[in-house]
């Protein structure tokens, strides 16, 4: 019988496969959304140490009342810390569940209609010590006069992953298998002081070195 006259061939075609592979994520991500979830229980963000390392807490940042609307986060930390080198910020989002919606804004998208226009976007590796390699998301961004590097990352259990898409799959692969959404932006900024932008790099990376312990130590494992 010639292939085009078998019952159901056209199940073997490409677009077919698509879809029934989009139906099984489909059902398995509503399987894995149906149960309930567990929801790790953390300590509040405020107290977040005030030094490690070299860095010393040089202000308490103050995030506006409708952009913590919009964030929806569960819990939200803004400082400024500072070492002999320089200074850089801190700001960490945190999610417990994002089965009704909350999740992430993407700095990507954020820092344009704050008027940042970018000039580098790249994935970069970092080494921190007692940890695999990190994968982060690197910006050099400037408005006017100013210019700063982002870096920023998504923070789920021990992954981290600096991708929106991947971390997005990973929600629909943890509610499956952990019966958990939960989830952290993190994000650091360092200003370039006169165009020193290597200075500027040199300052983010260290930061996360120094950081990162505290933030598995935070955060849900």
């Amino acid at each position: 019988m010639p292939e085009s006259n078998k019952p159901f061939s056209f199940l073997t075609g490409r677009p077919a496969q698509l879809v029934t592979l989009f139906l099984v994520l489909q059902a398995l991500a509503l399987y894995g959304f149906s149960r309930r979830e567990v929801v790790p229980n953390i300590r509040p963000l405020s107290e977040f140490p005030a030094q490690f390392g070299q860095w010393r807490l040089a202000a308490e940042g103050v995030t506006e009342p409708e952009v913590a609307e919009l964030l929806r986060a569960d819990d939200l930390l803004n400082r400024a810390y500072a070492s002999p080198g320089g200074y850089a910020s801190l700001f960490i989002a945190y999610f417990k569940s994002q089965r009704t919606g909350q999740a992430p804004h993407s700095p990507k998208n954020c820092l344009p209609g704050s008027g940042w226009v970018k000039e580098v976007s790249e994935i970069v590796p970092l080494e921190v010590p007692g940890a695999p390699t990190l994968h982060v998301n690197r910006y050099i961004v400037q408005k006017a006069d100013d210019k700063n590097v982002v870096i920023y990352w998504y923070q789920s259990r021990d992954r981290i992953v600096a991708n929106e898409f991947e971390a997005k799959f990973f929600v629909v692969a943890d509610a499956m298998r952990y019966n958990r959404t939960d989830t952290a932006l993190v994000r650091i900024v360092v200003p370039v002081a006169r165009g020193q932008i290597d200075a500027a790099n040199n300052n983010a990376s260290q930061f996360v070195r120094d950081v990162f312990p505290r933030l598995r130590q935070a955060l849900p494992q």
